[in-house]
This record gives structure tokens, C-alpha cells and sequence, in this order.
């Protein structure tokens, strides 16, 4: 990789916070907690929730093993819990999530909203989830603002079962076929290091790279990661006839999917909402995304197999 640096993302929301954005996103946030004690506010935002969609993808992976094919990755970002989702709300939404059966669960950041402590109501929630891979995370850019230290939310993933890969990746494997999963810290709010998270990695081993914000797809790109899972857009969170008038991303990764280089990006909706409890024309969404051979015709993988997670390089 050299000295190659992705590009800093810019905008008054995907930008670097200077004092002056800081003192925005206090303000953002307390009309957030202003509206989430109206009862109006979570009124809108069951209509949200309602409208909550779990789409079925498929990706064919170059060099994936027979073993894997058919790999289930539940992709699970912007959860914004506290504001308007209570535990309650965690517990049906990871209930829906289970029962589509993922094999691995990934987590894309932004799990808080406005406050630290809203990260314990995912407590009782994380218990409906059971993927057979584990479940892995890291952070997005609400997660590093609003927790005054980022230890601790990761100590308490941890703790619940859910392998936080800041910087760093893991193995994943059946018999002779293995996945590398890793991830970066947040391109705006962390210090992201891609070297890092793919250190340890085998030689041709396909990679799954989980970044909050799309814009890392520039050096992903690159260095032959893929598949890129982010959210941090909101698919806009709120589109009239199709065009959003926030951007999060500079180069337009706002939702779906997106080609360069054989690596594929999918940029989720994500699950919660800022500021405004509503979403026009951005419903809510946890994809499942498939993996698959290039080669469509693949045995079928031998149920005794065991599978296994191995943990590499902090």
C-alpha cells in the first residue's frame, strides 16, 4: 500500500469535526432528545420500524471455498439505539435478524446515538443472536462522539459476545476453505489502518472488510479486498423524487451497490434514524448477503464439518 492514503471525506456532515461542527452536533443532539420525549416523535417512528426490510443479496467471491458457498452475512449498521428504540424494539429487531438464519453477524457501526450509556440496551438484544460464526463489529462516528472512550464500548461487545475488529481481522473457516474478516476504525471520527486489518491475511484469501463509512472504498479498492460493508448514509434518510439533500459521502456511495476493481461495496440503509424521527423513500434495511462461488456449480458443503473462528493479529 505504500503511502496511499484513502481521502478524507468533506461536507458539514462527512467531514473531519472542526469546534464549530462539534458545537452543531451538540445542538443536533439535543433537539434529537427533545423530540424523543414527544410522544408524536414515536408515533413516526413506528411507521419506520414497520417498514423495516431484510433483503436477500447474493455476491459470487473470487477464490471462495466449496466449503463456503453460501456464506449468510447479516449486515446490521445505524442502529442509533436510545433515541426512539428501546430494548424492547432491539429484542424484535434481533428476533427478525435471527430468524433469517445468518451465519455471521456484522455490526457497521453507529450502535449509540447521542449518549454512551444508550449501548446497554443492546444487552438483552444480543442474546437473540445466535450466527454460527460469531459476531463482529466496529465503530462508526456516533460511537466515537458521544462515548468519551472507545475502550469501553469495545469492552462491553466483548463482554456480550460480539468481536470488536478495530484495525484488525479474524479467520474465518470450514475444513480447507477460509474468509479473512476484518475491519477499520471510522474514516472521520478514528484512525483508520487498512495494512493493519488485512495483517495476517494468506495469500489469494477472499476478504470481507467492514468500514462505517463508504469513502474508505477508495483504498479498499485498491488492494484487492472483496466485499466492503458500510452504512453511515442512511440511504439518504430522507429522498424527494430520489435525490437526498444531505450527503454523508463524497464520491455518492449513498445506497446499494457499487463496482471497482473486482471489489464490491454495499452501502446499507441502516436501521435507526438522526436528528428526525422519519425516513421518506430510504426505509429501513439489515441485508443478508450470500456468498457465493464463482463457479455456479459447487458441491454442497458436508454438514459434519466443523466451523471455526480464529482470531488474528490486534
Amino acid at each position: 500500500m505504500g503511502d496511499r492514503r484513502a481521502p478524507r471525506p468533506q461536507g458539514p456532515l462527512s467531514g473531519r469535526r472542526t469546534p464549530l461542527r462539534r458545537v452543531a452536533a451538540e445542538c443536533m443532539a439535543w433537539m434529537n432528545r427533545g423530540l424523543d420525549r414527544l410522544p408524536i416523535g414515536h408515533w413516526l417512528h413506528r411507521r419506520v420500524r414497520r417498514s423495516l426490510e431484510l433483503p436477500e443479496l447474493e455476491l459470487r467471491v473470487r477464490a471462495l471455498g466449496r466449503e463456503l458457498d453460501g456464506l449468510r452475512l447479516a449486515f446490521v449498521s445505524d442502529v442509533h439505539a436510545g433515541s426512539f428504540l428501546d430494548e424492547a424494539d432491539l429484542c424484535a429487531l434481533f428476533g427478525r435478524i435471527q430468524a433469517a438464519r445468518p451465519d455471521v453477524v456484522l455490526f457497521g457501526g453507529d450502535l449509540i446515538n447521542t449518549r454512551e450509556r444508550e449501548l446497554l440496551l443492546f444487552r438483552r438484544p444480543l442474546e437473540r443472536l445466535r450466527p454460527r460464526f460469531g459476531m463482529f463489529a466496529v465503530p462508526g462516528n456516533h460511537d466515537h462522539f458521544w462515548g468519551p472512550d472507545i475502550g469501553l464500548w469495545s469492552a462491553f461487545l466483548q463482554e456480550n459476545g460480539v468481536q470488536v475488529l478495530t484495525n484488525r481481522g479474524v479467520r474465518v473457516g470450514i475444513g480447507d476453505s477460509s474468509l479473512w474478516v476484518c475491519g477499520v476504525d471510522d474514516l472521520t471520527e478514528g484512525e483508520p489502518d487498512l495494512a493493519r486489518a488485512l495483517s495476517g491475511r494468506r495469500d489469494g484469501e477472499p476478504v470481507v472488510l467492514l468500514s462505517h463509512h463508504p469513502d474508505f472504498f477508495f483504498e479498499a479498492a485498491a488492494v484487492g479486498v472483496d466485499l466492503v460493508l458500510s452504512g453511515h448514509t442512511h440511504g439518504g434518510q430522507i429522498r424527494i423524487a430520489g435525490w437526498a439533500p444531505i450527503h454523508h459521502s463524497r464520491f455518492g456511495y449513498e445506497r446499494g451497490w457499487f463496482t471497482e476493481n473486482d471489489c464490491s461495496l454495499y452501502v446499507g440503509r441502516g436501521v435507526g434514524v438522526t436528528l428526525l424521527p422519519i425516513r421518506i423513500d430510504a426505509p429501513p434495511e439489515v441485508p443478508i448477503v450470500t456468498l457465493r462461488c464463482r463457479h455456479p456449480a459447487v458441491p454442497e458443503a458436508s454438514a459434519a464439518a466443523a466451523p471455526a473462528v480464529l482470531a488474528v493479529h490486534d
